[in-house]
């Protein structure tokens, strides 16, 4: 079992929920977060003073997945959010952790069956 993190700009939700969908990932957990990475704006002075660059708003989505359909998973949020641009910044990253156990709250169910 493995979480995906995927951290994805905000427009490109809609397109990577179908890309999961048709995929057969249909349970996301869904969080709007911001940050910034190497995108940094350059350093401003307002009125004598550093202002620290603005953080960008993204969209983070948590998905629990057994073994089988990391691959699919990472296929389809890739198809959904590669910007046409290549090398363009800030365009997102996931990330893979493994998951030592899942329990369902309802049925008490654990491990791959919970996913």
């Amino acid at each position: 079992m493995k979480l995906l993190i995927a951290i994805i700009r905000e427009n490109q939700l809609d397109q990577v929920r179908v890309a999961l969908i048709e995929a057969g990932i249909s349970r996301i957990t869904v969080s709007h977060v911001s940050g910034h990475g190497r995108q940094l704006q350059p350093e401003e002075i307002y009125r004598g003073q550093k202002v620290v660059p603005n953080l960008v708003p993204n969209i983070r989505i948590e998905i629990a997945v057994n073994d089988d359909f990391v691959k699919p998973t990472i296929d389809a949020i890739l198809k959904a959010s590669t910007p046409h641009e290549s090398g363009m910044i800030g365009s997102g990253k996931i990330f893979v952790l493994p998951l030592e156990n899942v329990v369902r709250l309802r049925t008490g169910e654990q491990g791959s069956e919970a996913i």
